[in-house]
């Protein structure tokens, strides 16, 4: 897949669990009761966006756990599962990024179906949507039916980003101010795990206590509604913003499957339709599903 890198200095240095990747897909292996007992739960759906692979803030170890421990019949990326923008300042690929593409990998060549639909991160794929690469299913949008017959666009939401939309280069600055609150994260999170304390996010924390950032959750989650509503969809999973929740907006289902830089969690639809967030904390010794549950008018999950 050399020539799906971001430019072609970097062939040499492809992870590899792609370099040497068939563009087709591989036959589809049947499962094993080994790989069945490993899975902690089997879900009709996953999604999960803003993995940011090829950043030091990236939770890869953490994902590939999860990925590990959920099987599904369908996974979606909903994008920025590769930082590009920041893989073309410095490269960094560490093993634990190696695991998760190989975790992806056997998913697909068991039997699941990935469905990756690219964000502004890793916008230089969607020059390939509409093909199939590796058994990987590229498309600019998606439409995933529930098991209850509701219609959800799949898409990243970077469009409704008017800092992306209109100013690029001061996306990148805040690309760069983020990336710097990440590592003061990984600092903390550091210390919290030599003091046997649980995974949690500075970034998150201080994303949270600033009103702007706040106000700019409220205007992202109200375009996206009012986008899905005009095109006739019952709701709609995005990322991006890296805030999960499961909420109505003006009678539209409004689904963010969160982040694997911060919050580490993932959107998962049972085989009834009933759709929850998970967050997979680092230390937890069990996971817990957060209070995401949908009954009427479900409340916002906190990223």
């Amino acid at each position: 897949m050399a020539e799906f890198a971001w430019d072609t200095s970097r062939r040499a240095q492809l992870p590899d669990a792609l370099r040497h990747r068939a563009l087709e897909r591989r036959p589809r292996a049947p499962s094993t009761a080994r790989e069945v007992q490993r899975a902690a739960r089997h879900h009709r759906a996953i999604f999960i966006s803003d993995v940011h692979l090829g950043t030091r803030g990236c939770k890869a170890e953490l994902l590939a756990d999860f990925l590990g421990k959920n099987s599904c019949d369908t996974l979606f990326l909903v994008g920025d599962i590769v930082d590009g923008w920041r893989l073309k300042r410095r490269w960094f690929w560490p093993e634990a990024h190696d695991a998760v593409l190989a975790a992806l990998l056997h998913k697909i060549d068991t039997g699941t179906r990935v469905v990756f639909v690219p964000g502004n991160h890793d916008e230089v794929f969607r020059e390939y949507c509409g093909r199939s690469i590796a058994g990987v299913e590229i498309l600019r949008e998606a439409i995933h039916e529930t098991a209850d017959g509701r219609r959800l666009l799949v898409l990243h939401g970077d469009h409704f980003d008017a800092v992306i939309a209109y100013a690029k280069w001061l996306a990148h600055l805040g690309d760069w101010a983020y990336s710097l609150a990440l590592e003061l994260n990984e600092v903390c999170h550091f210390v919290r795990r030599n003091f046997g304390m649980n995974y949690w996010s500075l970034s998150a924390f201080l994303k949270q206590k600033v009103k702007n950032a706040l106000e700019y959750i409220c205007r992202f989650e109200d375009a996206v509604a009012r986008e899905v509503r005009a095109r006739g969809f019952d709701g709609v999973v995005c990322g991006h913003i890296h805030h999960a929740a499961i909420k109505r907006i003006g009678g539209i289902l409004y689904l963010n499957d969160g982040d694997w830089v911060e919050s580490c969690t993932a959107l998962v639809e049972d085989a009834q339709g009933h759709l929850e967030i998970l967050c997979w904390a680092s230390s937890a010794k069990e996971r817990i599903p957060a209070s995401a549950q949908l009954d009427g008018a479900a409340e916002p999950v906190p990223a």
